[in-house]
């Protein structure tokens, strides 16, 4: 059987994450590029992944084994370590197939991504892109691949964009996959083709909790989509069924999520390969208590001695889960807290908003063992010097056992995104603008700070936070002396940032 579609996974993690890419930033498995493999080959297509990333592989490296490889259909997956990383992964891609339209002008490109469908025809405007897919692509891709490629055949693959005499077209858009066909249509990951799994390694402090052995490395979904309406977020954009300009994540939070006795087969499969390290990279695992306290007691039956990283809000994490979740593995929640104000948390987070006692919930989880990764956002719309430094000196006071501080930030697919548009405020010329940790990071400014200000305050509160001695030394009681020295190490390395100056 020859080969139908190639899968390929970029490396753009030094222009994403600079000196961070060396050791200290994650190497993931490409999910969605093994679930659309496994898609496609349960459909009989010859199928083939090529991870870049995982395998070290430079562009131009990439692009020659690319060329090599010859196959029908060259799918460029382009999404990342978590669900907004989609824009800045598109840097890698373009630069590759750049490259490989070099090599062989009539090698058939498609892009398939978060960022791809927010913007399908700008996507389609790059000259090394030849056909994008509008959201998820799961039936554009198998049904392109029953096709013979002639316009008259492209014309019916609905979902797909393509060119005619260099313009984009967008055909009808397709449905995603609907939950009671999950399990039929996106059937798990195609494991076997990926890398050796010893080549991926997850962050340096999820691994911490495994006396910082980083690798082995395995990430899944359990489910897709958010129910919430979020004005900075655009993960469900690729839920899309309606290809009007206007629409953005929020026009499509749907949430799906595959059966429980379905999904402890994929943590077999996960065991038997050795890993320890899992990331749920689900947006929200600790969502629907029918679905997660299945699964982990499921993951209890068998024994495994997984660690374990999942994502939860504030407003949906109860104290009655969280032994649960401790059994399970679930050794780590990362806590969208993103601004500790009500009043500004509730301007981001619109009608779905519940007021919470966030100290309460973090008690509760130092208490059931379970660690805690804090998420705050600077630079939201109403945001102060003053309440940023609020936001800090909160973060300081209830230290979690790890933090992220991120810019707000106008990812295509966003609401924030079409309000950014509309107002006319100046957002990335480039791909990597949107990444946190580049050198071409542009944040937003908000109503009240420069971009730049924001930016500044940002990198110096990560300094301020992680350079504390208390939290220091709450490192190396917690989990030992070698997650201080790997903090510390982290600190030694010092983003360049083109906005200040650098």
């Amino acid at each position: 059987m020859g080969l139908d579609i190639l899968f390929v996974h970029t490396n753009a993690s030094e222009k994403i994450y600079q000196g961070l890419s060396t050791k200290h930033s994650a190497i993931e498995p490409p999910i969605w590029a093994a679930m659309l493999a496994n898609h496609c080959r349960v459909r009989n297509f010859g199928v083939q992944i090529l991870d870049c990333e995982a395998e070290g592989f430079g562009w131009e490296d990439s692009a020659k084994i690319i060329n090599d490889i010859d196959a029908k259909v060259v799918c460029f997956v382009v999404y990342g370590q978590q669900p907004s990383a989609s824009s800045q992964n598109m840097s890698g891609a373009i630069g590759t197939a750049k490259l490989l339209k070099r090599l062989n002008p009539n090698a058939k490109t498609l892009f398939v991504g978060g960022h791809i469908s927010a913007l399908p025809l700008d996507v389609l405007k790059e000259e090394c892109v030849d056909m994008v897919c509008q959201n998820e692509g799961v039936y554009t891709i198998s049904n392109l691949l029953m096709s013979d490629f002639s316009e008259q055949q492209l014309k019916l693959v609905k979902g797909l964009g393509y060119k005619i005499n260099g313009k984009g077209i967008l055909n009808e858009p397709s449905p995603i996959v609907p939950r009671n066909r999950l399990e039929i249509d996106l059937p798990g990951m195609a494991w076997d083709l990926l890398p050796d799994i010893k080549k991926y390694r997850t962050a340096g402090w999820h691994s911490w909790s495994n006396d910082t052995d980083s690798s082995p490395f395995a990430a899944l979904y359990t489910s897709l989509g958010c129910p919430y309406r979020c004005s900075f977020c655009m993960i469900n954009i690729i839920n899309r069924t309606d290809s009007s300009p206007d629409v953005a994540s929020a026009d499509s939070n749907i949430f799906r999520y595959w059966n429980p006795d379905f999904m402890i087969k994929e943590f077999d499969k996960i065991a038997e390969m050795g890993v320890k390290n899992v990331k749920i990279a689900d947006e929200l695992f600790v969502l629907n208590p029918r679905h997660f306290e299945r699964i982990c007691n499921l993951i209890v039956e068998r024994g495994y001695d997984f660690n374990i990283w999942a994502y939860s809000r504030i407003d949906t994490c109860r104290p009655k889960y969280l032994d649960i979740l401790k059994k399970a593995g679930v050794n780590w929640l990362g806590l969208g807290i993103e601004n500790p104000n009500q009043k500004l948390r509730q301007e981001i987070h619109k009608d779905k908003f519940k007021e919470v006692s966030i100290n309460d919930l973090m008690n509760d989880m130092r208490s059931a063992g379970i660690n805690i990764g804090g998420n705050y956002i600077f630079g939201l719309p109403m945001d102060t010097h003053q309440s940023m430094r609020d936001t800090l000196d909160f973060a300081l006071e209830n230290k979690t056992d790890m933090v992220n501080f991120y810019c707000a930030m106008a990812y295509p697919g966003s609401p924030l995104y079409l309000q950014a548009k509309k107002n006319g405020w100046e957002l990335p010329n480039n791909y990597e603008g949107y990444s946190q940790h580049s050198y071409e990071t542009l944040n937003l400014s908000s109503d009240n700070l420069t971009a730049k200000e924001i930016l500044k305050f940002r990198d110096k509160a990560f300094i301020e936070y992680n350079s504390n001695l208390d939290y220091l030394n709450l490192l190396e009681t917690k989990f030992g002396l070698k997650s201080r020295v790997n903090m510390e190490n982290t600190l030694k390395i010092k983003l360049k940032r083109k906005l200040l100056g650098d």
